[in-house]
């Protein structure tokens, strides 16, 4: 790893980020410790009851399928028993970590067929925002979708390619193509209702009903080079929401394109307003 976990634990522990970086493995995982209060219970419950309301009529087919294959919603899930169904399904399985890792681990893990997965939860004066992404957003937001064949083989794919793509100049723009289809993106089938797919949507109680529903929500149909050149702001609702057709449009997207050729092309340039592309 280019950073050791002592270096990392010291410079979060110096950005006040909550996680405990004091007992990570050498690849940043830690145990999950199934130890959860009676309130960390309590606050689970709120938040998946809730955000059920939404994702029942505004999600994806393909992430609800998701959730009802895995059983995330009576309680804190146990990411050893998860894991145990979503390897049957995809081949992927959970780790746990103490809150944001280092790329380099991420992109290794990915690589691997493992989602690392925040082993805290937020408190109950933080059901509507919080800074630090915790477990409701990693789990509720984006287990779900591994369970769906393409989608797991583009996350897969991500983790082999983002490192070398980065090495060319790409970080911003390897990183705009995770933010706008794993944490915000829509999706409509031909002939079928506009839906919400994305972790950062997902546990998002406003934002879910404002991109799929609100009139002002600004909707672009995908396309990978426009998304790799689109900026975004992480404290706000995004001004562009891709749509994509199917998780293969994703993967095959993914797949096929010279991405190298791309961000040689459009690195130095400043990147296209959300607003008016």
């Amino acid at each position: 790893m280019n950073i050791s976990v002592e270096a990392y634990a010291r410079e979060c522990a110096a950005q006040g980020l909550r996680g405990n970086y004091s007992v990570c493995r050498p690849d940043f995982t830690v145990e999950q410790s199934y130890d959860y209060s009676n309130e960390e219970q309590e606050v689970w419950r709120i938040l998946c009851d809730r955000q059920t309301r939404l994702t029942r009529r505004l999600a994806h087919r393909s992430y609800l399928d998701g959730v009802e294959a895995l059983g995330l919603l009576e309680k804190i899930p146990d990411f050893d028993e998860v894991s145990e169904k979503l390897h049957g399904l995809t081949g992927w399985q959970l780790v746990a970590v103490p809150g944001l890792i280092p790329a380099e681990p991420f992109f290794v893990h990915l690589t691997n067929r493992r989602f690392p997965v925040t082993n805290w939860l937020r408190r109950k004066e933080e059901l509507d925002y919080i800074v630090e992404p915790d477990m409701f957003h990693d789990f509720f937001g984006h287990v779900p979708a591994l369970t769906q064949p393409a989608f797991a083989d583009f996350m897969q794919q991500y983790g082999e390619r983002a490192a070398g793509l980065i090495e060319l100049g790409g970080h911003d723009m390897i990183s705009r193509l995770y933010w706008y289809t794993a944490e915000y993106s829509l999706m409509q089938e031909p002939g079928q209702p506009l839906k919400a797919f994305g972790a950062g949507l997902m546990s998002s109680y406003s934002e879910l009903q404002f991109a799929v529903e609100s009139p002002d929500a600004h909707h672009v149909p995908f396309d990978i080079a426009t998304v790799m050149r689109t900026g975004y702001e992480i404290d706000k609702f995004q001004r562009a929401y891709f749509v994509l057709p199917s998780f293969e449009t994703l993967r095959d997207a993914f797949q096929n394109t010279d991405l190298a050729a791309l961000i040689a092309r459009y690195k130095d340039d400043p990147p296209l307003d959300p607003a008016t592309i």
